[in-house]
């Protein structure tokens, strides 16, 4: 995503003319009170959530996580058994031997008590974690869209001031041109007239091309494939305090679904060492068979014979096998408690930073609103009045009308990066939109 960053150099002997006349600033009330978030951006942080293909491979793994759950602690398929047993060669025959039977059995595997619940819950755990990872991508999806949304409103306001300026600039040049003919101002002020307003048109043309690539990402954040219909942001305006969490970072992280997921996580590995100590049991196979046998050789009736056999495994092997598994699982679950710690401590700085953004950011609006944008107003009218009575030079209103261009814009520019900031604090405690 486009950062639109401003130089002193870059902009001011393109946008330094004409403030004094332009059509007032970007954000006239901008920074007066909070605004809430425009129906607009409520709109797209919905079809974003609704149509963003990280979102839906998100939903799909959920989808084939909860599947798991079942398999899990499901049995094994039964074995079904057909065969002749103890039947005699010289000569091959089923009735010569009473032991000769034909048989058909059926055999089921039956886990140690307690293995099929502990792999469920293990998939369960899995499950959770997968699904609030799901809410973490929607939440950082709309945290983009909102994102790719102030730029988009920074770079529509900068284009506006750009459209207004020149108009202001043309005005100013034609007062320089009238003075210069009457011998009351040199040819350079004209000149230089002429060559902020070459400057202004390209950066005109840069403009538009951020903005280009803003309304790409704006359409890949929302799943627009092919789409050419344009999002045109809203003027700047400060969004909402973030409330109580100003107060209290800590037990507001708590409810980060990433955070949670690392939780699941730490209890999907509990779960695993519980079955992982569990394999010292072990497995049961259960056999049941029917011999169905023929009468015998003088055609006296045999009665037919069912057996009924247990079998189970003998977990010998545990220092080569099973004890490598337990020790497998608890350090997967020393992982997971310090991934967890890590992202809790990450998540506290990031949203403690956030905050005094926040605060930075709202205080330097309110500054410019109410303090230096009445002063830089009133400073390029006075210059204004006395370039045209010749009391000032030329660079003297330039540099008035380029204090009240870098205080318009810095303006906006604080709007935007508060705004920015609330989003970055509701990912961070876990809100997925404005």
């Amino acid at each position: 995503m486009i950062q639109h960053t401003r130089s002193t150099g870059r902009w001011g002997g393109c946008l330094a003319f004409g403030f004094a006349l332009a059509f007032g600033s970007p954000t006239p009330e901008a920074a007066e009170a909070p605004a809430t978030s425009p129906p607009q951006l409520m709109s797209l942080v919905a079809e974003a959530i609704a149509n963003n293909s990280d979102v839906a491979m998100a939903r799909s793994e959920l989808d084939a996580a909860r599947e798991r759950i079942s398999t899990a602690g499901a049995l094994d398929d039964p074995m079904l058994e057909l065969g002749v047993v103890n039947a005699p060669l010289d000569p091959l025959s089923l009735r010569r031997d009473e032991m000769t039977m034909k048989m058909l059995g059926l055999g089921q595997r039956l886990p140690f008590p307690g293995k099929r619940g502990l792999r469920r819950a293990v998939a369960s755990a899995d499950a959770e974690s997968v699904g609030l990872g799901l809410q973490e991508t929607i939440n950082r999806i709309g945290r983009d869209v909102r994102v790719a949304y102030e730029e988009l409103a920074f770079n529509a306001e900068a284009q506006r001031i750009v459209v207004r300026t020149r108009g202001a600039l043309e005005q100013l040049a034609e007062i320089a041109r009238s003075r210069y003919e009457v011998g009351n101002a040199a040819q350079n002020d004209v000149l230089d007239a002429r060559i902020e307003l070459e400057r202004l048109s390209a950066e005109s043309l840069q403009l538009t091309s951020e903005n280009d690539v803003l309304q790409g990402e704006m359409r890949r954040l929302l799943g627009r494939s092919g789409s050419t219909t344009r999002i045109n942001a809203a003027a700047p305006q400060l969004a909402a305090q973030p409330g109580p969490v100003a107060d209290s970072a800590s037990p507001a992280i708590e409810n980060r679904p990433q955070l949670l997921a690392l939780q699941s996580l730490v209890e999907r590995s509990s779960n695993s060492i519980d079955l992982a100590q569990r394999e010292y049991y072990p497995d049961f196979d259960l056999k049941l068979q029917y011999g169905q046998r023929e009468r015998a050789p003088d055609g006296m009736a045999r009665d037919d014979m069912v057996s009924l056999t247990v079998a189970f495994n003998l977990p010998i092997w545990r220092q080569s096998r099973l004890e490598p598994q337990v020790a497998e699982a608890r350090a997967m679950r020393r992982q997971a408690e310090e991934r967890l710690l890590a992202e809790h401590l990450e998540t506290q700085a990031a949203l403690e930073t956030q905050l005094a953004l926040v605060r930075q950011w709202r205080t330097t609006a309110e500054l410019y609103e109410g303090t230096l944008l009445p002063q830089v107003r009133a400073a390029v009218t006075s210059a204004l009045a006395a370039y045209r009575v010749g009391r000032v030079d030329f660079l003297t209103l330039r540099q008035a009308q380029l204090r009240e261009f870098e205080v318009t814009t810095d303006l906006a520019e604080a709007i935007a990066n508060h705004n920015k900031a609330i989003a970055e604090i509701d990912l961070l405690v876990g809100r997925s939109g404005p």
